[in-house]
């Protein structure tokens, strides 16, 4: 079963990839890696939720947005490999970031939703190591922002 099959099969849509908003690209290849930019939890009309975790956004809403986090991530990984994901050999890593209050310290928590569907889209391909920080901010207020770094073929 292909990856946008798994992805249909759990009720998800891969979103159309976001263009770079800055000066920066949102995937540089070298070698057999893909480093993917940060992805905002944006779905087609913006951020799918928006503020901090612990004031307006719940945790689990959090983790929501870490799983559209992923999904843009798997977006623009699809660009990246010219539409062929069969290519992805390893997630080797994910960086979490969830803008919340001082005080919580469940980020491992949230970024699991983005953990969560490597793993359930790739299987022992999808288990990666990880980072999840608890920071003050993240662009247009989002919640959760994640970056990856993913070896191919």
């Amino acid at each position: 079963m292909s990856i946008e099959q798994k992805i249909q099969e759990l009720g998800l849509n891969l979103p159309t990839p976001a263009v770079a908003v800055a000066n920066y690209v949102p995937f540089v290849i070298t070698g057999n890696l893909v480093s993917i930019s940060g992805q905002l939890p944006m779905g087609p009309d913006g951020p799918i939720y928006t503020g901090k975790v612990g004031d307006d956004v719940t945790p689990e809403q959090a983790v929501e947005a870490a799983q559209q986090c992923a999904l843009n991530i798997i977006a623009q990984l699809k660009l990246a490999l010219d539409g062929d994901l069969s290519r992805v050999n390893q997630v080797v890593r994910l960086g979490g970031f969830v803008n919340c209050v001082d005080g919580f310290s469940g980020q491992p928590a949230i970024i699991n939703g983005a953990s969560d569907l490597m793993v359930a889209l790739f299987g022992d391909k999808g288990r990666h190591s990880r980072a999840a920080v608890g920071v003050n901010a993240l662009p247009l207020n989002v919640p959760v922002e994640i970056d990856a770094l993913i070896e191919i073929k």
